[in-house]
């Protein structure tokens, strides 16, 4: 069905090639518009025949890319660009594929911003829904076309749409569906309705937005199920840019048979959360449904429909719209995550400590030398210290508390720390989830060797379905197991730690533990960087592992 719905989205998009596209937009029928080729690169080549560009290895060899470069552009509002484009030609399912980069070069800066980026390959065109921000300052669009493997490698577009709306919204009238899917089912899916259409043996209502059998919307039919509670999914374009508000939309039921309606969120892990459950629908007419969501991180929206029986009739849902404001006043503003962040250089930030825990963790400056490391940050700055060495409590605790997480949502804590003096490494440093009012403890992580002198990083996924604290504990058994426990640079971001692993860096910043992250070198006489991991392969001449993690891979 999926090759389907493309075959319309290209017909739809040639009969509409006439019509005055928006600036920022192109069909690529007789023109480039007002984008142009980079020189210093290979050359994006019009079809003569029209309908697209492309650039192929005719024209250049593995590596080599073609950047193709929009006027100067300003939305007044939130914009989202969709793109129709094909990546093709790999020999091998093991060759490296081409890539299509999509970037906003704003104004005045250095650095273009990734917003989107793909190696899929198909044989058939696909489609891209890219949210973006509006802005003050003028930008434009950036089109990057890197060459894979094999003799027929090619990079292809079709099309590049630019609407002021959110990606997620539809109405379902233009043959594109907004880059909505169904997700294939041998028995049960989602179809487009209205327009005339009738494969349906349900009568099937007239459109939401329209009102008449002109208009279209998406529906999910409950004649053509085998089995008892069989699932259908219609699945939104990805949400790349963060935002958070209110999701409403309209939805269609022929009869109240027991049938479960519901809407969840899918983050690129396939974790899913259930946002919206069908409740006091009225049958034969249209229905407002309405629901806070947010989205730090990439997430899709699904609508799920699971019917009770082959008799239990249809649903259908029409004019999908999202507002940034909430659509219950009394819900909170969205969780800054930076709450729980800290570098330690000025202060505790949203840290704090029980002083009933004895002298716990002190905030501390060291200078740095041969025999002993400063702090992560800078080198020369502050960080947390358990000294433990010098208490005289036994079975001494330091207990350092971070401020309240919402329950009900996903983070990645990440934090260095340091170890000396222990002779049993065993907890002497855990990390700790204390729930509302301190009723549940749970221990979620623990040192378990030596930090070598140096500074070492830990992850942590965190997901707890109440409110919650994360709090950093040092322990020792007697004054004879005590040492000294380092804490610097604690950071918390949405999501999964696998999430955040994926998103990209910045422009211009770069850990090297994936990639090069763009960074070329010119080579001058025999002089050049090297990737290594671990200490640097002569003494005294190097660090004994690199500033991200402590052990792995630096320049």
């Amino acid at each position: 069905m999926w090759l389907l719905l493309l075959s319309l989205i290209v017909q739809g998009w040639q009969c509409a090639a006439a019509a005055e596209l928006p600036l920022g937009s192109c069909a690529f029928e007789d023109s480039t518009c007002a984008y142009k080729s980079t020189f210093a690169f290979l050359p994006w080549i019009l079809n003569e025949d029209g309908h697209y560009i492309s650039v192929d290895t005719s024209f250049g060899i593995e590596g080599e890319k073609a950047v193709l470069v929009s006027p100067d552009l300003q939305p007044e509002d939130w914009s989202c660009i969709r793109l129709i484009y094909q990546i093709s030609g790999s020999d091998s399912i093991t060759s490296q594929p081409s890539k299509l980069n999509v970037y906003v070069r704003p104004e005045g800066k250095s650095f273009d911003y990734l917003l989107w980026s793909s190696k899929e390959f198909s044989d058939s065109w696909l489609i891209s829904s890219i949210d973006l921000r509006n802005t003050t300052q003028k930008f434009k669009i950036v089109l990057e076309g890197i060459l894979g493997e094999g003799t027929a490698a090619s990079i292809a577009i079709f099309e590049i749409k630019l609407t002021t709306e959110y990606c997620i919204e539809c109405n379902f009238e233009e043959n594109h569906l907004c880059g909505y899917t169904n997700r294939w089912n041998p028995n049960v899916n989602w179809f487009v309705g209205g327009g005339n259409i009738r494969n349906s043996q349900s009568i099937l209502p007239r459109d939401h937005t329209l009102n008449n059998e002109q208009g279209h919307y998406m529906y999910v039919d409950s004649v053509y199920i085998k089995q008892f509670q069989e699932v259908a999914q219609l699945v939104s374009p990805m949400i790349q840019t963060p935002m958070s508000g209110c999701l409403s939309f309209y939805y269609h039921l022929q009869q109240k048979s027991n049938n479960v309606f519901t809407v969840h969120t899918r983050d690129i892990n396939g974790f899913y959360e259930e946002i919206w459950k069908m409740e006091n629908a009225i049958t034969g007419d249209w229905n407002l449904a309405e629901v806070d969501i947010t989205a730090p991180y990439p997430l899709e929206v699904i609508f799920e429909v699971a019917f009770n029986g082959i008799h239990a009739g249809h649903i259908a849902i029409d004019d999908i719209s999202f507002s940034p404001e909430y659509c219950k006043s009394q819900t909170g503003i969205l969780f800054d995550a930076a709450e729980v962040s800290c570098n330690f250089e000025d202060d505790l930030c949203n840290f704090h400590q029980d002083r009933k825990d004895g002298s716990g963790w002190n905030r501390v400056k060291v200078k740095p030398n041969v025999y002993r490391m400063g702090d992560h940050t800078t080198g020369l700055g502050y960080f947390m210290l358990a000294n433990t060495r010098f208490t005289s409590q036994p079975g001494y605790f330091g207990r350092l508390y971070g401020p309240s997480l919402p329950g009900s949502m996903q983070y990645c804590l990440r934090f260095y720390y340091a170890l000396h003096g222990f002779s049993k490494m065993s907890d002497s440093l855990a990390v700790y989830i204390f729930e509302e009012n301190h009723v549940v403890q749970e221990k979620i992580w623990s040192v378990l060797e030596s930090s070598k002198g140096i500074w070492l990083q830990t992850e942590i996924s965190i997901y707890k379905p109440m409110p919650c604290q994360v709090v950093f504990v040092s322990w020792c058994k007697s004054f004879w197991d005590c040492g000294l426990v380092a804490l610097d640079d604690v950071t918390l971001s949405m999501g999964d730690c696998r999430i955040t692993d994926m998103l990209p860096s910045p422009p211009g910043q770069c850990t090297f533990e994936k990639n090069e992250c763009g960074y070329t070198q010119v080579r001058r006489n025999k002089s050049s960087w090297h990737k290594i991991r671990g200490e640097t392969p002569t003494s005294y001449t190097g660090p004994k592992g690199d500033h991200t993690t402590g052990d792995t891979t630096c320049i």
